[in-house]
């Protein structure tokens, strides 16, 4: 449940961001401040040295864009389901199949960027540099939810 959660808000911000990196003129987050803040965010709380964060962060981002990909199908899948109004049972079951389809493959990319990941740095630092993006997006999403409830939209500032 914590890896479904902690994806979505990860997909969330990235479709806002590529959506928004397209036109950045009706954007209510710059992409380059964001990423910038994130890396910076992730690079203190890892303890990651300059070399350890050069490798990581490309890598890290080659993840989630497969993972991007992966979800984007099954959300067009849903999209188109949705739009038909009645779905069948047959309909129901292979929307349920393709979510563990994608979830497996999901795993399996984890666990070969793991091993990618594992050359590049001690367990112990990507450990702490996977929970700091977990917490990021998490204070981002936050931060962005109560924007909302606000009518303002600010990213950067972490919560004490």
């Amino acid at each position: 449940m914590k890896n479904t959660l902690t994806f979505l808000l990860l997909s969330f911000f990235l479709n806002v961001l590529f959506i928004n990196a397209q036109n950045p003129d009706k954007s209510f987050m710059n992409l380059q401040d964001f990423e910038k803040s994130k890396q910076e965010f992730i690079i203190k709380e890892a303890g990651l040295s300059k070399e350890e964060a050069e490798s990581f962060f490309p890598l890290n981002v080659e993840l989630q864009k497969k993972k991007l990909e992966l979800h984007r199908k099954h959300q067009e899948d849903m999209k188109q389901a949705k739009e038909t109004g009645d779905i069948s049972e047959e309909e129901y079951k292979k929307l349920i199949d393709n979510n563990l389809d994608i979830k497996m493959k999901e795993a399996e990319l984890d666990k070969h960027y793991s091993d990618k990941f594992n050359k590049l740095m001690s367990p112990q630092k990507l450990f702490k540099a996977q929970q700091a993006e977990r917490t990021f997006l998490q204070e981002e999403l936050r931060k962005y939810r109560e924007s909302k409830k606000d009518g303002r939209i600010s990213t950067g500032q972490r919560r004490k």
